[in-house]
């Protein structure tokens, strides 16, 4: 509801749900199934390699291009969801409710699995940043990321599996965008949501309520994703300044101390804001924060009294400690008590 997928009417959830569901299957055979089943024949039928259109074919319109692109935003997103929340067991077990669409053994074509396994370059690990950069390094050792998770046998699938492919659809529908490195950690407390609720019906539909309340939450946030609006009035530096400015309105000692250490916001506050706080508690912590968050009206109004909140309650550190010290406290932040900090925050909101 809070994520404008549901209406507040429970009458229409019904119907809502049923559509938006069978919406979802649709996406899964437009752009994970049909590709797939081209790709699986072509060792048969060679009618996609033509004069027009072939594996070399530099043309963007191309449709080998379209795959070999999409082959590359999916070794990253398979090597960020690989890594998704390592202190919990979670998504490394197997999902109650694999994909049938997926898993069907009478359908004969190549799934992510497959497609991450043939594409993974032997020679070279090809990594796109938030900056665009692509890094490229020759794994001498085997990535210890990539082994963390195994792949289950044929037949199942784990919870990652099911992370990746809501995120290869997002990245599809959303070419402007695509996949970002961060993403993952925005996706991983809305699936874990869904796919651990009591009631088996949200279980089972757990993939594709999750891509609809990720897409509709990405429609809020995606602008902190996006390089080009860093320094616009929408972008993330803005809103690490704004920080700042609360934190200098309700205690302007501990603001002045950061600014004589020279202590950024964009050291600390830029993955505070842009992950909304899921890096830096526990999965059942952020969960709390979030219903808190998207509880509120103006939600990310919210997100920057929270961020001033945790900064307040640990002033008497900050304001004893020097630099290197007051940058691991705010890197690695010590209260986990998430409860303290929503309640300081709403203090700060109500002192307005």
């Amino acid at each position: 509801i809070l994520l404008n997928y549901l209406p507040v009417e429970r009458a229409l959830w019904s119907p809502l749900l049923k559509k938006q569901r069978e919406l979802y299957s649709q996406f899964l055979k437009e752009m994970i199934i049909q590709p797939g089943i081209a790709k699986a024949n072509l060792g048969v039928s060679r009618e996609d390699v033509t004069l027009e259109d072939h594996p070399l074919n530099p043309n963007p319109d191309s449709r080998w291009n379209t795959y070999f692109k999409d082959n590359e935003v999916l070794l990253q997103i398979d090597k960020d969801v690989r890594r998704l929340y390592p202190d919990i067991a979670f998504f490394q077990r197997p999902t109650d409710y694999p994909c049938l669409l997926i898993l069907d053994p009478q359908n004969e074509f190549e799934t992510l699995r497959k497609r991450v396994e043939q594409t993974t370059l032997k020679s070279q690990t090809v990594a796109r940043n938030r900056s665009g950069v692509t890094n490229v390094s020759s794994p001498l050792k085997a990535s210890p990321s990539l082994s963390e998770y195994e792949v289950l046998p044929n037949g199942c699938e784990a919870h990652w599996e099911v992370v990746e492919r809501i995120l290869f659809i997002y990245a599809k529908l959303n070419p402007g965008i695509a996949y970002v490195q961060g993403m993952n950690e925005i996706v991983g407390p809305l699936y874990y949501t869904f796919a651990t609720d009591p009631n088996s019906e949200w279980k089972e539909h757990a993939e594709a309520d999750t891509f609809f309340c990720f897409t509709n939450l990405m429609a809020e946030i995606r602008d902190n994703f996006i390089k080009s609006l860093d320094d616009s009035q929408c972008g993330i530096t803005y809103k690490m300044e704004k920080v700042y400015s609360t934190l200098k309105e309700k205690d302007v000692e501990l603001y002045m101390k950061l600014q004589e250490q020279n202590i950024k916001p964009q050291f600390f506050a830029f993955r505070w804001l842009t992950l909304l706080l899921s890096q830096e508690f526990l999965l059942p912590d952020v969960i709390r924060i979030w219903d808190s968050l998207f509880a509120d009206d103006s939600r990310f109004d919210f997100l920057l009294l929270v961020c001033c909140a945790m900064l307040t309650l640990i002033r008497d550190q900050l304001l004893e400690g020097d630099f290197t010290l007051n940058m691991r406290l705010l890197q690695d932040y010590p209260i986990s008590d998430v409860h303290l900090i929503l309640k300081k925050a709403k203090e700060l909101q109500d002192s307005k």
